[in-house]
């Protein structure tokens, strides 16, 4: 069977991605037995009980019912909270796509839908030459994009359709995030995301600091 699998990419890094990616996965799991999540690529840790580890990551397994080693799930977990091939040469290591696609094939051949969070916005460096819109050209998943809700968010969404549509790759749908309780017009700006962007809104989220993936699933959109 081939399985149900969406890279997760926002308009910039702290908007929301996370959230989104589990509360996907929480709907998925209401049509599938085995869902799982991979970041990638993870720049900056917290202190568990079992070591250092990626916030994000440990999310991504809360939500998923797959029980995964960390080198499927989260090959690249990197100490510094900075750009990915920033944070790659400060740990002395060097993020190869050819080792994520094979670990996302190797995650894959034990679920039934995958969702993978990329780091930082499309086309954030994670290497030398590289970027995350080549992991997702990479993996070839359909996209959801992630739109922070502030000044600035019609431009950043609409270069990185520009950028995912360049590449051959497929927007599958996009997300608002209200993630500035204080911006004007909101939903003028969603109004116009929806006249340029190619691609079905699946949820609208409300502001609400430290809500959780459960608590947004009322706002999803049956698909």
């Amino acid at each position: 069977m081939s399985v149900e699998g969406y890279f997760v990419t926002g308009t910039d890094t702290g908007v929301g991605k996370t959230l989104v990616s589990t509360t996907l996965m929480l709907d998925l799991r209401r049509r599938h037995r085995r869902v799982a999540g991979m970041k990638p690529v993870a720049a900056g840790t917290i202190a568990t009980p079992q070591g250092p580890d990626s916030e994000d990551a440990l999310a991504l397994r809360a939500a998923g019912n797959v029980a995964l080693p960390r080198e499927l799930d989260n090959p690249y977990c990197l100490p510094l909270p900075l750009s990915p091939h920033l944070a790659a040469q400060a740990a002395g290591v060097q993020i190869d796509l050819c080792l994520l696609r094979e670990r996302y094939r190797q995650l894959s051949d034990r679920a039934d839908a995958v969702v993978v969070e990329g780091a930082g916005g499309f086309l954030v460096p994670l290497n030398d030459t590289q970027t995350g819109a080549d992991l997702a050209l990479a993996l070839d998943l359909p996209l959801l994009l992630v739109v922070g809700l502030r000044l600035g968010c019609l431009n950043h969404a609409l270069l990185t359709q520009e950028a995912i549509r360049a590449r051959g790759l497929r927007l599958a749908g996009w997300v608002a995030n209200h993630i500035d309780p204080s911006m004007q017009s909101a939903d003028a700006n969603i109004a116009t995301l929806r006249e340029r962007l190619e691609a079905p809104l699946w949820a609208e989220l409300p502001y609400r600091p430290h809500s959780t993936a459960q608590d947004m699933l009322a706002h999803w959109s049956a698909r």
